[in-house]
């Protein structure tokens, strides 16, 4: 117990309420029965819909505590618990993560192909599968495609849930299957399979065969049956098949897109990598900012309004007209401090990395980041003639045949096709892959000009060392291999999906740099979309990692035509 107030004045007795200011907030928390006795007297309803109904609390008499109080003025144990009832049901009182009833959701089989896992992603929502879903499953488990692999997932998750131990009795499949059964806790609604034919009479112009007719057809019964028994419940159609959430709407029925998969609703709010400095920034930071020198380098540690806006590896820079432009790295966050590193200057010819030099500030960002052996993982975005393989490629051999970092370079890349397909290719794994890798070609004619001394001579062996020393891979084969000491280049990473961008990232080994370099606006995987593509899903999962970093190039370098046509087209 806190010591009661000293007394003002020599020989001054101290009266019982001196004793009691200093006890009476202590008397709330001396014991758990003082928080559970009120709660206990709360009817919790938690059906769908419904209102809380607490029962009255117990009336307690003001001139109790009074009475319970001994001699000293001391509240007994019985003043504590009948005090604490004012108090504690606030404290105690469940709030639900939605207000209203559960939404009723019935899924497309789309939604549970393109991502196995949606049956959970619902929170405290209910989810309904129509017959007909499960057909188009059926028909889509076979073959060693994606979506195969997808459709046996889904009905392994579907068996788990429905599956009871053999010393239960049958569960009651009309009442609905809880989501949580197989561990998924985030998942608090309840499964419901199509028990029963439902009669529907649908517009004369919707073909009664055809697969999403009978799915729409089961999502306007469902509200018709929903009306009548819970006014409030809303049933709502999920598809990533835009021309059905069309017709759904056409009908009056209420549909949506699967948005869970999506990282960002608008690809502007991708994370950047760069942070432009306010002009009054020394001003605010300069009183109370430490700087020092360390292997030719300025680090700048400061305290203001700015830090908690930075991230770890964050690029930062402020010009100012007649006066030094500052270019540094975010490299240490701690408390309400940051630590700024100033940057290596690969606009200067000699800093050039195999020959090629920053054209502008992002292209000089994106080198630190390339040439720092502490940064296991980079990623590199931007629009068509920005330089984000050549810088990457030039990187990658001053650090295999130079430095001897890594020891060999690993090229991989989706191969989808942007118009139509031209069959089987001939050949072993990288004679497949060669017509894919028209860039990494270019990007190698390009470095190797800068050998113009070495003679016609000097540049083909300089060429053919430089063929050695790169691989080109396929992505079909990557499951299950692990690369040690390995500087990896993963092109065209925007038509990824999460789930291959994981595999990939997850073959690193001890020693291995991962680099991904894509355009958000250049995406030709169906069903992809900038806020849905691995390459978003990796830059948003990385950033503010220490040993990752991540670079949006603005301006275009590869020539005037391009860098218009990228604006204009």
């Amino acid at each position: 117990m806190p010591l009661p107030k000293p007394p003002a004045s020599k020989a001054a007795i101290l009266s019982h309420t001196d004793f009691e200011s200093q006890a009476a907030p202590r008397s709330e928390r001396r014991t758990s029965k003082a928080r559970q006795e009120p709660v206990a007297t709360q009817a919790l309803d938690l059906s769908d819909g419904g209102t809380s109904l607490a029962a009255p609390p117990r009336k307690i008499s003001s001139a109790a505590p009074v009475a319970a109080r001994g001699a000293v003025g001391m509240p007994t144990k019985q003043a504590t618990l009948a005090s604490a009832p004012t108090a504690a049901p606030k404290a105690r009182v469940r709030t639900t993560r939605g207000t209203g009833p559960a939404k009723l959701f019935v899924l497309d089989t789309n939604v549970l192909m393109h991502d196995p896992m949606s049956l959970f992603r619902f929170e405290e929502h209910d989810v309904f599968l129509p017959m007909i879903t499960l057909e188009e499953l059926d028909d889509h488990k076979k073959g060693m495609s994606e979506v195969a692999r997808n459709a046996r997932q889904v009905s392994r998750e579907l068996d788990a849930l429905a599956a009871f131990p053999k010393d239960e009795s049958s569960p009651d499949i009309q009442a609905g299957v809880a989501l949580a059964k197989t561990g998924h806790k985030d998942a608090g609604g309840k499964l419901f399979f199509q028990t029963m034919l439902m009669d529907v009479q649908l517009p004369a112009g919707l073909p009664q065969g055809k697969a999403d007719n009978q799915i729409l057809g089961v999502v306007k019964s469902l509200r018709e049956i929903q009306s009548g028994i819970n006014a409030g419940r809303e049933v709502v159609l999920v598809s990533k098949d835009i021309n059905m959430r069309i017709k759904a709407r056409a009908l009056g029925l209420a549909a949506e897109d699967y948005f869970n998969d999506k990282v960002l609703e608008d690809g502007d709010l991708l994370y950047t990598g760069v942070l432009q400095l306010p002009f009054d920034f020394w001003e605010q930071h300069g009183k109370t900012m430490e700087s020092w020198q360390q292997a030719g380098n300025t680090f700048y540690r400061i305290a203001g309004p700015m830090v908690p806006q930075l991230l770890v590896n964050q690029f930062v820079y402020l010009e100012q007209p007649g006066a030094a432009a500052l270019y540094a790295r975010v490299t240490e966050i701690t408390g309400k401090t940051a630590v700024l590193k100033t940057l290596k200057d690969f606009a200067h010819a000699k800093n050039s990395v195999w020959g090629v030099t920053a054209r502008n500030r992002e292209q000089n960002f994106a080198l630190n980041l390339l040439m720092d052996p502490e940064c296991d993982f980079v990623s590199l975005t931007g629009t068509a003639g920005t330089g984000k393989t050549l810088m990457t490629l030039a990187a990658g051999l001053s650090q295999v045949l130079d430095d001897r970092r890594y020891t060999e370079i690993i090229v991989t890349r989706v191969t989808v096709p942007v118009g139509e397909d031209i069959g089987f290719l001939p050949g072993t794994e990288e004679e497949k892959m060669g017509p894919w890798m028209g860039a990494l070609d270019d990007n190698l004619e390009v470095l190797a000009k800068g050998e113009g001394s070495a003679g016609e001579w000097g540049r083909a062996a300089t060429q053919d060392l430089v063929r050695s020393k790169i691989k080109i891979k396929s992505l079909n084969f990557m499951r299950g291999r692990t690369f040690l000491n390995k500087f990896v280049l993963i092109d065209e990473a925007q038509n990824l999906t999460p789930k291959q961008m994981k595999t990939l990232i997850t073959r690193a080994g001890p020693g291995t740099k991962i680099v991904c370099l894509g355009n958000l606006a250049q995406i030709d995987t169906p069903y992809l979309t900038e806020g849905s593509s691995g390459l978003t899903y990796a830059v948003d999962r990385f950033k503010g990692w220490p040993h990752s970093g991540h670079v949006m190039l603005a301006r275009g370098e590869r020539s005037r035509l391009a860098d218009f046509a990228s604006e204009v087209l």
